[in-house]
């Protein structure tokens, strides 16, 4: 149990830039032992962008602690977000996240429920802007 209630910063995971930004989950079966979702942090530059993708398995909850942001759903709705707000992303709906504003963002987010295996919870659905870097390890087969 004492593994469970570990206190994760941001300075104790790795940051992965492979689909934009700089993401670091914090909270995931990896981390903490997690076993019903993950959650981390997410920091984008002014005019940087998450490549769209979708989750098959879970719902995303985002929570948008700094900056202005514009969410592009399904590819045709747009929804901008500042801080203070929070956004909820369905299961299997494309999305992709630009800064546009002029100072970084910071953005939470909580994925849930888990995927059957960490590989099969992202599907990503045009190029990565980081493609040069590792897929974020969340844990191993459930």
């Amino acid at each position: 149990m004492a593994d469970r209630t570990r206190v994760v910063g941001t300075g104790d995971v790795e940051v992965n830039r492979r689909r934009g930004g700089e993401i670091r989950v914090l909270l995931s079966p990896r981390t903490v032992g997690a076993c019903s979702g993950f959650s981390g942090v997410l920091d984008l530059a002014p005019g940087e962008f998450v490549g769209e993708h979708l989750h098959p398995y879970s719902e995303e909850f985002l929570y948008v602690e700094r900056g202005a942001l514009t969410m592009r759903l399904d590819g045709t709705t747009e929804v901008p977000l500042a801080a203070g707000q929070a956004l909820l992303v369905p299961i299997g709906v494309r999305h992709r996240l630009v800064n546009t504003g002029a100072e970084p963002a910071r953005l939470v987010f909580h994925l849930s429920p888990l995927a059957p295996r960490p590989e099969l919870g992202h599907v990503d659905t045009e190029p990565l802007p980081g493609s040069q870097h590792p897929q974020p390890e969340v844990g191993g087969p459930r």
